[in-house]
């Protein structure tokens, strides 16, 4: 069983798309994945234009990667570093703890996390406008 950051069982980031390094729905993570894609992140706008300003694209589709390009109130699985650059620029995504794998925090402190802390519900439509 994988561990999300709070010592709980990972809970599922999103499906709708479908995220995660092995396209699972879930912030697992293992050898394969370098990029340590732990991080169950609630897209903003500024978050998106950050991230393509650093040379990480995330809303443009590519499909040979089965990447469907992001949009405002999707969840995914981004790069711990990737997300605590964004957060040292002031441009940090929110944060879904208990779809966090634990091991973000070898990048990442709890406490910086905590700070960025949402409860999504499942259907983020729900959030209302």
């Amino acid at each position: 069983m994988e561990k999300n950051v709070l010592g709980g069982e990972l809970e599922p980031c999103g499906t709708d798309p479908v995220t995660g390094f092995y396209r699972d729905g879930c912030c697992s993570t293992g050898p394969e994945d370098e990029g340590s894609h732990t991080i169950c992140a609630f897209m903003t706008a500024e978050f998106l234009n950050h991230q393509r300003g650093i040379g990480n694209d995330l809303t443009t589709p590519m499909p040979h990667y089965r990447f469907p390009g992001l949009v405002p109130g999707d969840r995914w699985c981004v790069t711990a570093a990737n997300w605590l650059r964004a957060h040292n620029d002031g441009m940090a995504a929110l944060v879904v703890l208990a779809s966090t794998h634990e091991r973000a925090l070898e990048v990442v402190p709890l406490d910086v996390l905590q700070e960025h802390r949402v409860d999504v519900p499942p259907d983020p439509g729900m959030l209302g406008d």
